[in-house]
Order: C-alpha cells, then structure tokens, then sequence
C-alpha cells in the first residue's frame, strides 16, 4: 500500500497560514492537502536579457537605439529581462520587501479578514489552491496578499507603514512601466501616443501582490505558484535575494537571478495580444526550498480595466489578419482567474485558429 502524506500537525488549526504551519516544530513533511509531486529542476543561464533603463531615456541617440533594440529582442526571443539603472532608489525597494514582510508576521485574525471570496475583492489574503487534471484541490505553499492600487488605490490598514510605502512603489513602478511600453508601441512601429491612447494607460490596471515562501521540509512534493502565465502588459518582481522563479525559454527551465537594486520584468498575455504574436507572455512558476523563507513583490500592470484589448489595428493590416480576439480588460482577468485547473490558459483560448 503507499504511503499517505501526513494531515496538519494537531496543535496547528486548519485554516492557518502556511508561515504558521512552516514553523511548526513537529512538521516533518508535507501535509496531504499540499502534497503533489513535481519536477522544479532547472539550468542556470547567463544569457538571460539585461535592459538597461538609462538608455532607453538617453538623450544619445546611439545609446537610445541600443536601448530600444536590446528590449526588442528581449520582448520576442525571451518575454523576460532583468532591469537596471531604473531610477527607483534602492531604499524604496528593500522597504516595499521590508514592510509585506511585515503583513505576513501579523497576527492570523488580521489577515482572515482578507480571505479571497470573489475575483472583484480590493484586498485579498490567504495561501491559494489549484485543481489538478483528476479534479483534486491541492493548497500552494505560499502566503499571499494582493491589493489593487489603480486606478483607484486600496492597502491593508496594517502593517500602518504599507500604505505610505505602496503609495509611493506604485508611482514610481507605473513611471517606469509607461516608458516602457512607449518604447515597446516605437519598437512596435506605432505612432507616438498610439499605445497610451488604445490602452487608455492613464486610467491603467496596477495590483500589488505579496508572496511568502517558508522553507518546506519536501520542495518536490509542493507548489509555490505552478506554471502559468500573467495577465497584463508587464510584471515588475522583486524579491529578498533568495531564488526561485523560474522561466521557460524554448521549451527549457532556467533560473532567474537578479542582482541587487534590479527588476526582473516578464511580458504578459496582454501584451502578446496587443502585438498580434510579437511578443510572447512568458510562462513561469515559482518553486519552493527547505532552507530559507523567499518573499517577492510582485507589481502586475495592464491597460485601464475598461479597455477593450485586441491586436493594434496598424499590426492587424500589416499582417493582413488578427490572431487574437478582443476582450475587455478586466473580463479578462476575471476569466483568467476562474481558470485553476492545472494545463488550462485562458490565452490559448484568445487565439484565432486558421479555421475560425
């Protein structure tokens, strides 16, 4: 007979944090309802894409132009690249890791408050689940909280440092974000403004999400987050130097690292949709150790929730045909977020077929 994964230590309630259930001195391994198997093996690469921001805001000419066809690779070989030289101060992003740290050490009724119930939620709280191709729910293990911060902005009152270090983290993120995807519609080819005014960027999506890893005592029997894509337009990550997102690229896995004071940016199935295949939303996952507590700051952003985004009509003519169907913005995220079967995308779904 096999082996049956252990239930939750006695003196740990079920509906606590993972962090709760990390440090539990009797937890030897993996409780049953988080327990799959998986392969997180991966290669180290060193030709991951490195963008150096200061060039894309150049005043040199030469120095612009390297910028530009630097993230233009980046964007259609990879859909990932580290950013340097961004401009955000180094002190700003240890205190946004600094104080979501601090949300996942309050106390288990601060954060009930937030637990998931609908997709439409401001703030959301709790460790998150998939379903596996056999129908059977299995819980991540991760913490995590998320909290939209535009176009309208929202934050847990606690931590009470949050909401002054948010505030300023998605304004300095969304600055960045918007010069990037200016340089991406020139890229593109697109007159100038054209990308602001079809995604109405002004009003533009941007949700702040926290995760917290704890060691786990069998990486290879649980999930941070599985493989999948990104809603959006791009995704900033930052994290406190422990390891574990993972990209692939061509059909292989490879580690990221960054170094200090840099974002590792992802392009995002909205993107892919806006240029008609240019570009490609990378898929990824985030795989847990048994040695250290990993945290990342994840900023998503999109077009304005009301947006209806398609291809950009230029790239349909040139191409002579459209190769996604159009959705409005935040239907898509709603959709994208019922899809918890694990092998799904809602991406796939987007696409049209030679023969539609």
């Amino acid at each position: 007979m096999a082996a049956t994964a252990p239930m939750i230590p006695s003196n740990i309630a079920d509906n606590s944090s993972v962090k709760t259930l990390a440090e539990s001195s009797t937890l030897s391994s993996v409780p049953s309802h988080f327990a799959i198997a998986n392969d997180s093996r991966a290669s180290h690469c060193d030709s991951i894409p490195i963008i150096d921001f200061s060039l894309l805001v150049s005043d040199n000419p030469d120095h612009r132009a390297k910028g530009l066809r630097d993230l233009d690779n980046a964007c259609r070989e990879w859909g990932f690249f580290v950013l340097v030289n961004h401009g955000i101060s180094e002190s700003l992003l240890k205190d946004i890791v600094d104080v979501s740290l601090e949300y996942f050490e309050l106390p288990e009724e601060d954060k009930r408050r937030y637990e998931a119930n609908t997709v439409a939620d401001p703030i959301t709280s709790g460790t998150g689940s998939v379903i596996t191709m056999a129908n059977q729910k299995i819980n991540l293990w991760r913490d995590f909280v998320t909290s939209y911060v535009h176009p309208k902005f929202h934050c847990p009152p606690k931590p009470h440092r949050l909401r002054e270090v948010l505030v300023e983290y998605s304004e300095k993120t969304r600055s960045v974000v918007r010069k990037l995807l200016q340089a991406i519609g020139e890229n593109l080819e697109l007159e100038k403004g054209y990308i602001d005014e079809a995604l109405k960027l002004n009003s533009c999506y941007q949700l702040y999400a926290a995760h917290y890893y704890p060691p786990c005592p069998q990486p290879d029997q649980a999930m941070g987050i599985p493989t999948h894509t990104d809603h959006g337009l791009l995704t900033l990550v930052v994290h406190n130097g422990v390891a574990g997102l993972q990209i692939q690229h061509n059909g292989e896995w490879f580690n990221t690292n960054s170094p200090q004071n840099s974002f590792l940016v992802n392009t995002a199935d909205h993107l892919e949709i806006f240029s008609n295949g240019r570009y490609k939303s990378v898929t990824h996952r985030a795989v847990v150790n048994n040695e250290a507590s990993r945290i990342s700051v994840v900023m998503a952003n999109g077009s304005a929730p009301d947006a209806i985004v398609g291809p950009a009509e230029p790239l349909v003519e040139r191409d002579g045909r459209a190769y996604y169907r159009p959705l409005k913005f935040l239907e898509y995220v709603e959709n994208k977020r019922s899809y918890q079967h694990l092998g799904k995308t809602i991406l796939d779904s987007m696409k049209i077929q030679d023969d539609d």
